[in-house]
């Protein structure tokens, strides 16, 4: 299906909910997403019914939309949907800019909504259902923060990041569509994503965290981390740092400059640490910027992402010795979540996220993720509240409940 150029005004609830009951209807793999500062949403739609793998190397991809879980499988691949057709839509207009020359929305609005509704509310087969996956209990995860500390002190590590599940229910108001619509509002620097894969799940999120972008001959990856809660009227100008959240920041940095240094690449620009706000929280970030013409890098958008994936922010340092940690202490399947996600070569640019403030939405319930930065100075009941804050940004624009 070809797209053609347009400028028509839209109804986007309608337009929205519309498009994604046609499309789960037929078993579509799409995804839809907004890039921080921007006032475009994009929506890739691969109509080859086939879930594809890729190895991730960016150069040579055709345009799509890439999701790497956050453990590596053993070939190292990606799950990746092909651009059968892309529609952008003009959010500050309503206006859609590129269009299928089809008709691909011919359900009624009040139709498309029960088909939507019915999708993750009604019972479905024992691969869908939420029944079997559990979530983290309160005193399960202070004690994987407690161990967490106790490994930094004896020195094998001098960072974790362990991770937790929360299982919540969807109310009688749930909305899919309105709830998008609820968080391209709140997050504005944020990456507004939601996808639907029918062999691999259906996501929503708005990701803080950039893990690599390249375009034209420039290459920018982040470090992001420390965490609290935005207070007062101009939270950027009233926050205070502590010294642990200052180095648990400086950590990734380092790590960012050590791969640099690995692959010889001397020619970087460092911009920060600065606070930057992310919907109710804030977080220190530094910005790293490499011209690849200049030092001669043009691969460097996939060598820095084998190097970076799973950051430091999600894992730990040293990066294998918390890997192996999370591997064998962790109580859940971490899936999609800490993993990338992005759209590749999409107008000659390439965007990764890390697939952070994440829900995978299954069938009576939802499923929220978030994991807590761990350094010899942490307080395990702070840690806590700091997952639950994370999981709230998610959890009130989908209008969830607690499970009876």
């Amino acid at each position: 299906m070809q797209t053609q150029t347009v400028h028509t005004t839209i109804n986007l609830e309608e337009f929205l909910t519309k498009l994604f009951a046609k499309l789960i209807s037929q078993k579509d793999q799409f995804a839809l997403w907004r890039k921080p500062h921007s006032h475009t949403l994009n929506i890739l739609i691969d109509q080859t019914g086939i879930t594809k793998r890729v190895i991730p190397q960016l150069e040579s991809l055709e345009e799509g939309f890439i999701i790497h879980p956050f453990l590596d499988q053993d070939d190292k691949k990606a799950f990746f949907l092909e651009k059968s057709v892309f529609i952008k839509i003009n959010l500050a207009e309503n206006q859609l800019e590129t269009y299928p020359d089809e008709k691909i929305l011919s359900e009624k609005f009040e139709e498309a909504k029960e088909i939507l509704k019915n999708f993750f509310t009604e019972k479905k087969d024992k691969k869908t259902s939420h029944t079997k996956l559990t979530a983290t209990a309160k005193e399960d995860f202070i004690e994987l923060v407690e161990k967490g500390i106790q490994e930094i002190k004896e020195g094998k590590l001098s960072k974790i990041v362990p991770a937790k599940v929360k299982k919540l229910a969807y109310s009688d108001s749930f909305d899919l569509v309105t709830a998008i619509q609820s968080m391209l509002k709140a997050y504005p620097n944020a990456f507004i994503n939601f996808f639907h894969l029918p062999e691999v799940g259906t996501w929503i999120g708005a990701s803080p965290e950039v893990l690599i972008q390249t375009k034209g001959d420039q290459f920018h990856t982040m470090s992001l981390a420390g965490t609290q809660r935005a207070r007062g009227d101009n939270p950027l100008k009233s926050v205070a740092w502590t010294q642990k959240e200052i180095e648990e920041q400086a950590l990734v940095s380092r790590y960012i400059v050590d791969c640099f240094k690995r692959i010889r690449l001397r020619e970087y620009e460092e911009i920060g640490p600065k606070t930057v706000i992310a919907g109710n929280l804030l977080h220190l970030k530094s910005d790293f910027k490499v011209n690849m013409k200049a030092t001669n890098f043009p691969q460097l958008g996939s060598v820095m992402l084998e190097l970076l994936h799973p950051t430091s922010a999600v894992c730990g340092m040293p990066r294998q010795e918390a890997f192996d940690f999370i591997s064998k202490n962790e109580s859940f399947d971490r899936s999609l979540f800490a993993g990338f996600i992005g759209p590749v070569n999409i107008e000659e640019e390439t965007s990764l996220y890390v697939n952070l403030r994440t829900a995978q939405l299954l069938c009576g319930a939802a499923l929220l993720y978030a994991g807590a930065g761990v350094t010899e100075d942490s307080d395990p009941e702070k840690e806590w509240e700091e997952t639950e804050l994370k999981c709230e940004i998610i959890a009130s624009h989908l209008n969830l409940k607690e499970l009876n």
